[in-house]
């Protein structure tokens, strides 16, 4: 299974999500092709943001060899699933979106009893708030998935 966790900046939500669904697959013995993108290019080739890496780190989780990238239109045919972390998000990957296949497209928190949307840390600077939402998404993809 090809994952794709896509976010505004890729600087602090979806590379989190990509980070910690890693971290815990990998306790689980799954393998998966995981990678994270923005829907802007803000912050092309740069790390996650500090504050998420400290908030990760914190956890357990390792994010300082992850770089942003912008979300671009062969991902829809690199990935099995992409998964938005807002409805805004969302709404941009599918004005790119082929029209007929590619990846399967949702918000990461569709499966998560709670709410639809990762609030992005940047602005609201909970980063803590931000990890427990993707920690309870990547734990229900990954039942989802049977792991």
């Amino acid at each position: 299974m090809r994952i794709l966790f896509l976010c505004l900046g890729n600087i602090c939500r979806s590379p989190a999500a990509e980070g910690v669904t890693r971290h815990m697959a990998s306790q689980r013995g799954l393998s998966l092709t995981l990678d994270s993108a923005g829907t802007g290019d803000w912050h092309a080739g740069e790390p996650p943001y500090g504050p998420m890496q400290e908030a990760a780190r914190a956890r357990g989780y390792d994010l300082s060899g992850l770089r942003a990238r912008m979300l671009r239109p062969e991902d829809f045919h690199r990935f099995d699933l992409i998964l938005a972390m807002d409805r805004r998000n969302l709404a941009d990957a599918r004005l790119i979106a082929p029209t007929e296949g590619g990846a399967a497209l949702r918000l990461f928190l569709a499966k998560t009893e709670g709410p639809e949307d990762v609030p992005d840390p940047y602005y609201t600077r909970d980063f803590d708030g931000c990890l427990d939402l993707i920690e309870a998404g990547a734990r229900d993809l990954l039942s989802e998935l049977g792991a």
